[in-house]
């Protein structure tokens, strides 16, 4: 079989620098005359790689995983257990990325070490389930956390129309889209200003929070053990809303080959950005039990805001603002890292070339993003928040826990493998076991959203068979697909 070409690009006067006619070459090809190879510059730096991390992580999870957690758990002792637990795997998952993005130092994270340990076909139903589900479902989450907080302010007396909160959701996806169709650079712009709005969000609630404690408000804490029993069918799901708060530790492995002496910067960059956010969380969620009762935060759809609203008096108008804009950075973020993903997996011939092409003026990733709109918004038309998030999490954990599965075996395998940093074997083996043995469980939990997710996750085998190996195509088959790839000029591509 032949590889694919790989994908045309173009600069976009940061990361990627190249010849003026943008064509990434392919591994191991020769340079026509003229043309300079384009390589990744080496600008991230730790304390860029610390912001990359807690600015991917902290979005809209700690505004939407409290109530999942505690509703699967059944008191607010073991409700925080689970989180305390999820920031210490996640730290165990986050330094066995660390190993791997120092052994292996190519972008694209989870698709690149699936690549390379178990071969061509689990990695493109890697990617296959990454565009058909986890990044549209994705999005579609925090999107609709985005949507109920933004309308918080409006209906303050009474309930927020589901149909409203779709509406505005939708408005807030397309201009999500637009923004990264039209500008890199404003889009990087944004998602500073985001990041700070993130940070006071957090603080707004963790501060009179902390002073609630010393007040000695610490009735809800009594018994904290008490209540609910918890059932084994409700952890896996408790541990999907905890994992899916921290998720974000591995994009730093996405632009691998952007990071500046990598050996030590990545791990440092993980083992800092981890303890900030899982202490913080920590702390977020003692703060709103100072407040709020179990029952409470159960029957509220905001929690942020029913705490603000406790306290703050008329200030808490501010905190669904901030925690919005929140929300609206992840949204951002998460747009603007996939088309990292989306270069690689074109560049092994595994997603059509015009999937990552970037638009000569613009800079920016069009095809992908044009892509990602509709699929987004079939996802929040079909569920709501949580069940999106179950039918996310199970094909996200199933790879991550692949993927940390494949160092153990590149330990056996390569033994002489180049490893700047290596964690010990029962940390990359508790968490791939965890995640495995969660992802199984959840079939059982939730029967319907993760089953929809297995069945999608299935059906990238046959669409690798038929869009990778079958070299025998009908001509109508093959003329569609080179006509897909074949108007440079639609996509700002310079002809040769």
């Amino acid at each position: 079989m032949v590889r694919k070409p790989v994908v045309s690009t173009i600069s976009s006067g940061g990361y990627l620098q190249g010849n003026v006619q943008g064509r990434l070459p392919s591994l191991g090809s020769k340079e026509p005359p003229g043309q300079e190879r384009v390589v990744l510059k080496k600008k991230i730096t730790l304390l860029r790689g610390i912001s990359i991390i807690i600015g991917t992580i902290i979005g809209a999870g700690i505004f939407i995983s409290p109530k999942g957690i505690l509703q699967n758990t059944g008191s607010v002792g073991l409700s925080l257990v689970i989180w305390t637990v999820c920031g210490v795997l996640s730290l165990f998952g986050a330094l066995s990325y660390a190993e791997l993005g120092t052994s292996i130092k190519k972008s694209g994270g989870h698709y690149t070490y699936i690549l390379e340990v178990f071969g061509p076909l689990p990695a493109f139903v890697r990617v296959w389930v990454e565009l058909l589900i986890i990044r549209p479902a994705a999005t579609a989450v925090i999107s609709l956390a985005f949507g109920r907080y933004i309308l918080e302010p409006f209906f303050i007396q009474c309930e927020i129309p589901e149909l409203a909160i779709k509406l505005i959701t939708a408005v807030g996806i397309t201009v999500v889209m637009v923004l990264n169709s039209m500008s890199v650079s404003w889009s990087a712009r944004i998602q500073i200003f985001l990041t700070f709005c993130k940070l006071t969000a957090i603080l707004i609630i963790i501060v009179p929070g902390v002073m609630q404690l010393i007040k000695g408000q610490t009735q809800h804490f009594k018994d904290a053990f008490s209540g609910r029993d918890a059932s084994i069918m409700g952890l896996p799901l408790a541990f999907y809303y905890g994992m899916y708060a921290y998720a974000g530790w591995f994009y730093l492995n996405f632009v691998t080959e952007e990071v500046e002496n990598p050996e030590k910067t990545i791990p440092l960059a993980i083992c800092i950005s981890m303890a900030i956010v899982t202490v913080g969380y920590v702390l977020t969620n003692v703060a709103y039990f100072t407040t709020i009762s179990a029952e409470e935060l159960l029957l509220s759809n905001a929690v942020a805001v029913t705490f603000s609203e406790r306290l703050l008096g008329n200030l808490s108008l501010a905190v669904p603002i901030f925690v919005a804009l929140s929300c609206f950075g992840s949204m951002n973020g998460g747009v603007f890292a996939v088309s990292r993903l989306f270069y690689v997996a074109s560049r092994e011939g595994h997603l059509p070339e015009i999937l990552s092409m970037i638009h000569v003026r613009k800079h920016t990733p069009l095809p992908a993003v044009i892509v990602l709109h509709p699929l987004t918004m079939i996802m929040l038309f079909s569920g709501d928040l949580y069940s999106l998030l179950n039918f996310l999490s199970f094909a996200r954990w199933l790879f991550i826990g692949l993927a940390v599965a494949g160092l153990i075996y590149l330990r056996y395998k390569r033994p002489d493998m180049h490893r700047p940093f290596k964690v010990p074997l029962f940390i990359p083996a508790l968490f791939s076991f965890t995640c495995l043995f969660m992802v199984a469980l959840s079939l059982y939990s939730d029967p319907f959203s993760t089953g929809i997710g297995f069945i999608i996750t299935l059906t990238g085998v046959p669409a690798y068979y038929l869009f990778i190996i079958w070299d025998k195509k009908p001509k109508w088959f093959r003329r569609m697909s080179e006509t897909r790839a074949s108007h440079p000029r639609e996509m700002g591509q310079i002809p040769h």
